[in-house]
């Protein structure tokens, strides 16, 4: 008699398992992940390693530059390098705050530098002559006016960014439009990828967010320049570069210092020096003087007159024995 009852999907299932001989906890649709083919596209680990090492140093040097413009110890800290979708990255953001748009040529695309409203406030405080500690929160846009005043802490930020890309690739970060709300911001689809760094900055007691993101797409590009500086290359090095090194340090000062090198004095006997005492050096006369470059002996030579002025005779070369 045939049945006609259809047979469910998991019965279907346990029948293919019993016929390859699995058990219900080994069956490999089990142990599947989802994959949200909507994230994008990875970037490799040591690469996110090389880019947090840039933006370390890019932190340490606007550290020095902020301190200098706005006269007061700034403190940058890196906080995070990661990668995220564009929309994940822009509703990270605060709104509103204060966003800028950057074009990254030669490169096609742009990246985003955002400022928190909690940092932005008290600099222009400080700017215009305050001491930068507003005991209120504000919340709201910046005015053209104020935009205009920051132009001159953005050029010295994107300065010393391009300084910290410049080992990889020398790219002209340049401010292309401002932003108040990161909804408005439609410079890079939703689901494309960006690497995102977040840096706080600190000015005394008050503390905010600076967030850059960059375009996965041109890190990936940059991605052989990435390995060339970061990796540790043995190679010794060519006659070319040890001549540039030699040009470069061919203009450092030295300093000399001819020596006697005489007995040594406990301290009781220096106590016990008076004036008209003499000291005996227990110096032959023939013996050869000592001369020291930067502190470490290098000739050996005789003290002579030339005209009305001191001078050094070279006899041996120490350092090559």
């Amino acid at each position: 008699m045939a049945s006609d009852r259809l047979l469910s999907q998991d019965e279907i299932d346990s029948v293919f398992r019993n016929l390859q001989g699995t058990t219900n906890e080994e069956d490999p649709a089990r142990k599947a992940q989802p994959y949200d083919f909507r994230r994008p596209d990875r970037i490799a680990k040591d690469q996110l390693r090389a880019i947090h090492l840039l933006h370390d140093n890019f932190a340490r040097s606007l550290a020095s530059s902020l301190s200098a413009y706005l006269r007061a110890y700034v403190m940058v800290n890196l906080i995070s390098v990661e990668q995220l979708s564009f929309l994940e990255f822009s509703q990270c953001l605060p709104a509103p705050t204060c966003i800028v748009s950057l074009s990254m040529r030669p490169f096609d695309g742009n990246a985003v530098l955002e400022l928190n409203p909690t940092m932005v406030f008290p600099i222009l405080e400080m700017l215009l002559g305050g001491s930068g500690k507003t005991p209120y929160k504000v919340t709201r846009e910046i005015t053209e006016i104020e935009q205009s005043i920051l132009d001159g802490l953005f050029r010295i930020i994107l300065h010393d960014l391009r300084e910290a890309w410049s080992p990889i690739s020398q790219i002209n970060f340049a401010i292309e439009a401002h932003e108040t709300e990161p909804q408005l911001l439609q410079i890079l689809a939703p689901n494309e990828a960006v690497v995102t760094v977040g840096m706080e900055i600190r000015i005394g007691e008050v503390a905010g967010m600076m967030n850059l993101g960059i375009p996965s797409i041109i890190i990936k590009m940059l991605r052989q320049k990435f390995d060339q500086q970061w990796s540790v290359r043995k190679s010794e090095s060519t006659e070319e570069e040890q001549a540039r090194i030699l040009r470069l340090i061919k203009p450092a000062q030295l300093k000399f210092d001819a020596r006697l090198q005489g007995p040594s004095l406990t301290v009781e006997q220096m106590l016990g020096l008076q004036p008209d005492d003499v000291v005996e050096f227990d110096f032959p006369v023939n013996r050869p003087v000592n001369l020291l470059v930067n502190g470490a002996l290098k000739f050996n030579g005789r003290i002579v007159n030339t005209g009305r002025k001191r001078a050094f005779h070279i006899m041996a070369d120490q350092s090559e024995e």
